[in-house]
């Protein structure tokens, strides 16, 4: 697939066909992702790779109540944008399960030195991963699949590392669901803008 068109049709994926993906698909994919820039050249990112439920499960349980949180403290009804809400009433039911369902499940783990940082620079191993995160993306649309990402909420994320053994040294920057996109699911509107609304020339 040519790459602008890896980048119009990636999109977030909640809902999957029963169909396992092969885990060769899984490593290309992620050495799609290695291939992403970094600040320091060392690459300080590792992997986790969730396939049986019972590996799901274990990771997947603290989503479950992160997402409970979020929906007793935060009211849907208060964000202005019609949009925004009709999307986010349309995924967060599905945050446990677009995870749960997909054949896979990649956790992104990078090196968090800096993260209580004064500069952006001192962001640059955050950044980095989400390199890694687009690249993963942009892989799996060219390979014909779909992905969903959820982003750990307050303590979860550290809850996940601490369940998984992942040292203390590093972050989860995300969950990544892999799998066959189900045709018949629905697409959710979403605001679209051009280059010539957002560029600022010589200054704002």
């Amino acid at each position: 697939m040519e790459i602008y068109e890896a980048i119009k049709k990636r999109k977030t994926c909640r809902d999957w066909q029963n169909k396992d993906v092969p885990l060769n698909m899984i490593k290309k994919i992620m050495e799609a992702g290695l291939k992403a820039p970094t600040h320091n050249h060392l690459r300080e990112w590792e992997f986790i790779v969730l396939h049986t439920p019972q590996e799901k499960e274990k990771a997947l349980r603290f989503t479950k109540a992160a997402v409970e949180e979020f929906e007793q403290n935060n009211s849907l009804d208060s964000l202005p944008d019609k949009v925004q809400q009709k999307m986010y009433r349309y995924a967060m039911p599905r945050q446990y399960s677009m995870l749960f369902n997909a054949p896979y499940i990649i956790i992104p783990l990078f090196k968090a030195s800096g993260l209580r940082a004064k500069s952006v620079d001192q962001l640059n191993g955050f950044a980095s991963i989400w390199c890694v995160i687009e690249n993963i993306f942009l892989a799996t649309t060219a390979e014909g699949l779909g992905y969903s990402l959820s982003v750990p909420i307050g303590e979860e994320g550290t809850k996940v590392c601490k369940e998984l053994g992942v040292p203390s040294d590093y972050l989860m920057a995300a969950y990544i669901g892999i799998g066959y996109p189900d045709a018949t699911a629905s697409r959710i509107e979403q605001h679209a803008y051009t280059a010539d609304q957002k560029i600022h020339f010589g200054s704002w």
